[in-house]
């Protein structure tokens, strides 16, 4: 006001609007807006010098809508900036539904300068330029907040995030333990939930656990948070290194909580991070219901009538923090996961190839050129190994089954007196595993011989008490096709072979 007034004695002076500009230090430009105003409203400019700051501040500051040729234009502008928030929302558009209703309505340049100088004279200019559900701004705080023992009273610092949606302002506030990818995914997902919905968008700023290498153009994204988009069917789009006005939203809504927040909190101690959030969120909720400045609405009150329908749904299962490795496959096809430093099957096809290890806290998957060859639970024990039958060599998964139950299973499809072959080899050993090998060579005949001879051969044995491998193969070599295979009394058998018997010998 100053200024104005020396503006208005010098000019009562005659002096010139050039020089006015040098005297004052301001340009010709705004030196002819305010003449040009004032001229417009009185004839001589003397008058306004009894006025005080107040009269001249109204005066300058009054509408300039013209109410006469347009009456009802004024009345629509705070619909229209509502309507602009909306996606898909134009100002032609708002102006063509205008002239629709208003046929001598303003010309669509005429109407875009009435709208800007509407919001001109707003305490609080919304962005207009962010559309509902299109975007969620996070950052962390430059200033940090503390934890205190309260047996030591040692002071520890912690990170303090901060997310909001720039078309309603709603913002959200967390404390976290470091910037580390844990905590931010832990609290990047708190704020979705808190918002109750997914953004088109998240426009992070260059910090680590965000992005690798900082690029203007093509900026590389970490892993973790390019797949926690994907799960969330939402982008990842940093805003550019060195740019603050890319993140002016994130920024302003951080120097407010720093009032609004960190300055009731200055005084209180806090042990955990549990109480330390408890009370940002209760402060948090004030914020949010607080009234804008010059609004009759608060940001919770815009977020509930304008954006929330537009956010996409949060998916029914919560994200889990997937970490990433790379193993090579050893020559018994296992590969291990270094943390834990346990064994895990892949496909035989892959031994001393390279494979990519994604894992989470309950699962392992496991890949090879982009696609996934196996999946297992994880397990946490060390030296140990988890194997998937089907990944081995088919000699392998052979070897893999043998058992008791399974050599009896295998014996059983070839007649009941193989079955008691397999019984008494498996009987006779002090470990049932010493008679594995014999009781796959019984079974292995059957590809020579034929399961029927085998089941004789396996009778006639029975039948001598001698029970071995090499017996039942001796059967079969020589005399199966000769023998009569009707049961020989067993008075006729010699006394010592009434005992048991092993080796063809025994037969001769």
């Amino acid at each position: 006001m100053f200024q104005l007034r020396r503006l208005i004695e010098l000019r009562l002076k005659g002096t010139s609007k050039r020089n006015l500009a040098r005297i004052l230090a301001i340009s010709r430009t705004t030196v002819q807006h305010y003449l040009t105003q004032l001229e417009a409203l009185f004839p001589t400019l003397e008058p306004l010098l009894a006025w005080d700051d107040a009269q001249l501040d109204r005066l300058l500051t009054a509408s300039v809508v013209p109410q006469v040729k347009h009456p009802t234009l004024a009345e629509l502008f705070p619909t229209y900036e509502r309507e602009l928030a909306k996606p898909g929302v134009t100002r032609q558009q708002l102006w063509m539904e205008y002239r629709l209703q208003h046929p001598d309505g303003p010309r669509y340049s005429q109407f875009n300068h009435l709208f800007r100088q509407w919001q001109g004279q707003q305490k609080v200019v919304m962005h207009l330029e962010h559309k509902a559900g299109e975007q969620l701004f996070i950052d962390f705080a430059g200033d940090k907040l503390y934890l205190t023992d309260p047996q030591t009273g040692q002071i520890r610092a912690v990170e303090f995030f901060v997310a909001i949606l720039p078309c309603s302002q709603l913002t959200y506030a967390q404390a976290v333990a470091s910037q580390q990818q844990e905590d931010f995914i832990a609290a990047l997902q708190a704020a979705l939930v808190y918002i109750g919905g997914v953004p088109q968008a998240i426009v992070p700023d260059n910090f680590k656990a965000a992005v690798t290498r900082a690029d203007r153009y093509e900026p590389t994204i970490n892993q973790t948070l390019q797949d926690f988009a994907s799960h969330h069917q939402t982008a990842i789009y940093p805003t550019r290194s060195g740019k603050p006005r890319d993140k002016a939203l994130v920024e302003s809504a951080v120097r407010i909580l720093y009032q609004r927040i960190y300055a009731p909190l200055r005084n209180r101690a806090f042990a955990t991070l549990v109480d330390l959030n408890k009370a940002i969120w209760q402060l948090l909720d004030v914020h949010n219901r607080t009234c804008l400045q010059g609004k009759e609405y608060s940001r919770r009150d815009r977020f509930e009538q304008l954006e929330r329908v537009w956010l996409q749904p949060l998916p029914t299962q919560a994200y889990e923090l997937k970490r990433y490795c790379m193993a090579k496959v050893h020559p018994n096809g296992h590969a291990q996961l270094q943390q834990d430093k346990h064994h895990y099957s892949v496909p035989y096809r892959l031994v001393g190839q390279m494979v990519k290890f994604i894992y989470t806290q309950d699962s392992v998957e496991i890949y090879h050129h982009f696609e996934r060859v196996a999946v297992h639970s994880r397990q946490h024990t060390s030296g140990q190994y988890t194997t998937l039958r089907e990944h081995l060599h088919p000699h392998h998964q052979w070897l893999s089954q043998w058992s008791p139950l399974f050599f009896e299973e295998q014996a059983a499809k070839i007649g009941p007196h193989t079955v008691q072959i397999i019984q008494e080899l498996l009987r006779l050993r002090t470990y049932p595993e010493q008679a594995y090998r014999s009781c796959a060579g019984v079974l292995s005949l059957a590809k020579g011989y034929g399961s029927d001879r085998l089941e004789r051969a396996c009778q006639r044995a029975l039948h001598y008490q001698a029970t071995s491998y090499r017996l039942v193969k001796s059967i079969l070599e020589r005399e199966l096709d000769r023998l009569d295979l009707e049961p020989v009394p067993i008075d006729v058998i010699p006394p010592c072979q009434h005992e048991n018997i092993r080796g063809a010998s025994a037969y001769q």
